[in-house]
């Protein structure tokens, strides 16, 4: 027996398989937390831009941002657990998931440490580090990369277009 057969025959997997509410309910919390996320990136971004938020320090961006990012996030990862369980076949086997997922943690990582960096050199970031191409480049990036998650994430339903690629079973 192969791990997704494994995890689609345990009591979770089957109670999300058998109540029709419950994968759409998910869905729909997964979808609410990616747009917290995204927006809260987006304000980031765009104060370390200088683009909104002039008038706030970036510290304070992230500390008014910050919180809303970590606990979607969070939720991101419960709802995101909860799909794979009940769905492992579809999510597993699908090219798009690992991209997906790849995208997810260089995302992350990026932003714990952008904030771990900031907390450290809070004064040099305001001063100089803010200004630098290098420093809006990534701004920019991060955003690409999250927008790139949402597309990903959608491609999952149809990821028969990575064609070879990709071994997840047709919708």
């Amino acid at each position: 027996m192969s791990v997704i057969e494994w995890l689609s025959l345990t009591p979770l997997s089957l109670a999300i398989q058998t109540h029709r509410w419950v994968v759409p309910t998910i869905q729909s919390i997964h979808i609410v937390a990616i747009g917290v996320v995204v927006s809260s990136v987006f304000m980031i971004d765009l104060r370390v831009l200088g683009w909104a938020g002039r008038d706030q320090t970036l510290a304070d961006t992230v500390a008014r941002f910050g919180p809303w990012l970590t606990w979607a996030l969070v939720v991101l990862l419960v709802t995101g657990v909860l799909m794979v369980v009940g769905e492992p076949a579809r999510e597993l086997l699908a090219f798009s998931f690992w991209l997906k997922m790849a995208l997810v943690a260089t995302g992350t990582l990026i932003a714990a440490a952008f904030r771990i960096a900031l907390r450290k050199n809070e004064r040099r970031w305001e001063e100089s580090i803010v200004d630098r191409r290098s420093t809006k480049s990534l701004a920019v990036a991060t955003l690409l990369i999250w927008v790139g998650i949402i597309i990903l994430g959608r491609l999952i339903a149809y990821d028969h277009v990575w064609g070879a690629w990709s071994r997840a079973p047709k919708a």
